[in-house]
């Protein structure tokens, strides 16, 4: 008989050992790494937000995993949002339907805890993807000259930050979040690792006890080049208004002299309008036409929706574009089952309320990750629409869904 229930202390040295061997790359290889690690794990557990939780059969740990209780900025309110990380299954025990369980586990542990909505980075999207989770925003990585950025700003009000900024640092990130859809509230214990690794620098914009704007980067260099000759990689790039994103963006340009290319992973699909040169270095052309690469992509983190009504309750403040119509949603969802079948909607000047045994004015049949995705913002109506992954009973209603679900694609700088 398996159970599943948190990691305790004398747990944690099976649960390094299985994290060691499912994730090999992180080199947990020696007695000193594995200890370290250990003591990171133990100093999560002293987070209530963050639970250790582990699969047993006949006393033996076969899986664990990390979850999350993270705040997320969705459309214009915060909710609560399950995260799942750290997913390791023992070598000897894969294809058992352990990381199924576990998922089936997180599903419901949240869905108790009074979230309608989970997330999570997939080591491969198809395997999510049929557990019910939709495609996020895209990363874009752009290689760039630091000449390519606008330098017009005023790079004076730039400052190097540090220690003691680290209360304003989070402050201005929760500003930002208020504003961003997406974002994930961040624990203390993040703020408090800024500073620690020597390798990584933030620089930003002080006005007396207040920052306006930041950027995180350190340098990398590639061993087959001149010691002078390096990159600057951004971690994070969070800015207030257009003046502080113009002085962060002249600092940048100002690094020419020292800084081949400066890496930038974001989420912004509008970023090259920003470029004198969008151009990534690789002078590859997309044949057959005269289409310069830019910039390359990836799929990453992935939404699931497992309560809907419950998620429409959590929205009912939010103004779903001043839209007015009786929709029912017919949801697939196989891996979840009590998430499928029908809710009636109406949307009254973007209001939204339950109503279930009012009439329809038109009826969406959606499975469950596009719909993730079509809730969070990620994806427009009438693309699902148009690729046949939503159906209408009256496609008179495709532009007032496309407008109802029209939001800002969802951002995340959180990794877990």
């Amino acid at each position: 008989m398996r159970e599943i229930r948190i990691i305790t202390a004398d747990d944690l040295d099976a649960f390094v050992n299985l994290t060691a061997n499912a994730y090999p790359g992180i080199e947990l290889t020696t007695v000193e790494k594995k200890q370290r690690f250990k003591e990171r794990l133990q100093s999560v557990q002293a987070d209530s937000r963050v639970h250790l939780v582990g699969l047993f059969q006949a006393g033996k740990l076969l899986g664990g995993m990390r979850l999350y209780d993270f705040t997320m900025q969705l459309l214009s309110t915060k909710v609560l949002v399950g995260g799942v990380g750290g997913v390791a299954v023992d070598l000897l025990h894969k294809k058992e339907k352990v990381a199924y369980d576990m998922l089936q586990f997180f599903l419901h542990y949240y869905r108790e805890k009074g979230a309608s909505l989970t997330a999570l980075y997939p080591f491969r999207p198809d395997f999510y993807k049929k557990m019910g989770y939709g495609y996020g925003t895209k990363m874009q990585r752009y290689y760039i000259k630091p000449a390519s950025l606008p330098g017009g700003g005023d790079k004076t009000v730039v400052a190097r930050l540090n220690r003691a900024d680290k209360d304003a640092l989070a402050a201005c990130y929760a500003r930002y979040l208020a504003r961003t859809n997406g974002l994930f509230e961040r624990f203390d214990s993040l703020w408090e690792t800024v500073f620690q690794d020597p390798a990584w620098h933030t620089v930003g914009i002080r006005n007396g006890s207040r920052i306006s704007g930041y950027i995180g980067f350190k340098f990398e260099r590639d061993p087959q080049r001149s010691f002078l000759d390096n990159d600057m990689l951004i971690n994070e790039w969070v800015y207030e208004t257009p003046a502080d994103f113009m002085a962060l963006s002249t600092f940048l340009h100002a690094q020419a002299d020292q800084i081949n290319r400066i890496i930038f992973n974001t989420q912004d699909e509008y970023f090259h309008f920003l470029l004198e040169d969008p151009r990534n270095g690789t002078d590859k052309l997309l044949a057959p036409t005269l289409y310069h690469e830019s910039n390359t992509q990836g799929v990453g983190l992935m939404y699931r929706v497992m309560d809907v009504p419950g998620l429409f309750m959590a929205l009912a403040e939010h103004n779903f574009n001043g839209q007015t119509c009786c929709l029912e949603i017919v949801l697939t969802d196989s891996f979840l089952p009590e998430n499928g079948g029908s809710t009636v909607i109406v949307f009254e000047n973007g209001r939204c309320r339950l109503t279930p045994n009012t009439q329809p004015d038109v009826t969406m049949q959606i499975d469950v990750s596009e719909f993730s995705s079509l809730v969070t913002g990620v994806v427009p109506f009438k693309a699902l629409f148009a690729y046949g992954l939503a159906t209408l009973s009256d496609p008179a209603y495709v532009d007032v869904l496309d407008q109802l679900f029209a939001a800002p694609k969802p951002i995340c700088l959180t990794s877990f």
